[in-house]
């Protein structure tokens, strides 16, 4: 029982790190973001206007991909559980009779004499 307590403490342990790590990562980011003078378009020089707009693009085009994957991993995370819960639900009838089963034969076992 400790390995299986440990394990699961590690796997805790691991999916923290991860969620941490990714949070720095998205953090940064929207920090990079911010950082950009995007209110300032008509102050700039013209090569400077067309390297902000070209910023702009790359960045809404990259945080529609992530949005996009993270869209679809939530589909199919959705569909994932409702394929879970159809199991669960599935299994329902076997577990009740084999719970029935059990009962059944214990009170035999128990009460009729052979």
């Amino acid at each position: 029982m400790a390995f299986v307590d440990q394990l699961i403490a590690f796997l805790r342990d691991g999916i923290a790190a991860i969620f941490r790590f990714v949070e720095i990562v998205w953090t940064w980011s929207i920090e990079q973001i911010r950082a950009v003078p995007w209110g300032n378009l008509g102050e700039l020089h013209i090569l400077e206007q067309i390297l902000l707009v070209v910023v702009a693009g790359v960045v809404i085009y990259l945080l529609y991909r992530a949005a996009r994957e993270l869209f679809d991993a939530a589909q199919n995370a959705l569909a994932a559980f409702a394929t879970l819960l159809g199991a669960i639900v599935r299994t329902l009838a076997p577990a009740l009779i084999a719970g029935l089963t059990a009962a059944a034969g214990a009170w035999i076992i128990n009460n009729v004499s052979f």
